[in-house]
């Protein structure tokens, strides 16, 4: 059996487990018979269906999109930035997600402006996907005139530093109340996302993994090089646009949704790379998409398990991967 098929068939029930101890972690002691009768409409009391049902099959749900949304953008912003170190937020996507929450959270107070119940549960997700919106714009009307990658890429860190700085005007400006409520969004957190919300957040995800299932063949071209793509008839402004709308989808979804969750979309295209030792995107975009899956609920376990915001545990997980590719690529050099 060929090696990357015998990967995949252990990844793929390695998923499945963490899926069902995900549904079975939490702060009341489920059984797996309590969660099957909840999941299958079985007989089961009304507490623990509502347990499974509105919050733990939610968060995990959630936690899977995650899983898929940062390990794909990532992928492609290492790929078309051809640099190691490139994460889902290198094109100031989530600086920009985080200034639109940050203008709803702190700036509409300031202003005098009172959000009623339904503003504040729909607002930050709406001001968080405007703000990602709004970078993406900008990335495609820079990424039109500069036909160097390195420039798009540094216009894109440069709005992230001047979305940041606005943020810590109005983070100064702001009450200790509005300073925690936008503080505990930027530790990131799976169980603020409702049923409703997570209907919006599904097709958006399937959306953004589509764009780039079918970017596959442009980004085994762009791995090669600029001028290798061309010559082989890539419309390069076509496939780079359309990879930045996926990874917009995928990370302004996420951030807007959950917050910031770092480090996962960094480490885990590495992690991909050294496993199946293949730098072909047919094999490193579903392998990606796998190991983001277990790396996010196993994280979510964990956060569980040990009551800490996701981030803290994805930051764990992903620094020592970070650690070993600045490593390599020095041993190399």
């Amino acid at each position: 059996m060929h090696r990357n098929t015998i990967i995949f068939t252990l990844l793929i029930p390695l998923a499945v487990i963490l899926f069902v101890l995900d549904l079975l972690s939490g702060d009341s002691a489920l059984t797996v018979g309590e969660v099957w009768n909840a999941l299958t409409g079985n007989e089961v009391d009304e507490i623990t269906r509502n347990i499974v049902l509105s919050i733990r099959l939610v968060r995990t749900i959630v936690a899977l999109l995650i899983g898929v949304a940062l390990s794909i953008s990532g992928l492609q912003m290492q790929t078309v930035f051809r640099n190691p170190l490139a994460d889902p937020y290198l094109l100031g996507v989530s600086s920009g997600s985080g200034l639109g929450v940050a203008f709803f959270i702190l700036g509409a107070p300031l202003l005098g402006l009172n959000h009623s119940v339904f503003w504040q549960s729909v607002g930050i997700v709406g001001d968080g996907w405007g703000g990602a919106i709004l970078v993406l714009l900008l990335i495609a009307i820079i990424s039109r005139y500069m036909k160097n990658i390195l420039g798009v890429l540094i216009m894109g860190v440069m709005i992230g530093y001047i979305a940041g700085a606005i943020v810590q005007i109005l983070q100064y400006l702001s009450s200790a109340e509005q300073l925690k409520m936008f503080f505990l969004w930027s530790m990131g957190s799976l169980g603020h996302v409702t049923t409703i919300k997570l209907f919006i957040m599904i097709p958006v995800v399937c959306i953004g993994t589509i764009l780039s299932v079918y970017c596959i063949k442009a980004l085994n071209l762009l791995l090669l090089g600029d001028s290798y793509a061309q010559t082989m008839g890539l419309n390069i402004r076509k496939a780079r646009t359309l990879i930045f709308i996926s990874t917009t989808l995928l990370t302004g979804t996420v951030t807007a949704f959950c917050g910031p969750v770092g480090f996962l979309g960094l480490a885990v295209p590495h992690v991909a790379r050294m496993l199946f030792n293949n730098a072909d995107h047919r094999t490193l975009l579903p392998g990606s998409i796998l190991l983001g899956i277990i790396a996010m609920l196993a994280c979510d376990i964990v956060a569980k398990t040990l009551i800490l915001p996701v981030n803290c545990i994805t930051a764990l997980l992903g620094i020592p991967v970070i650690i070993w590719v600045v490593y390599k690529n020095l041993r190399v050099a």
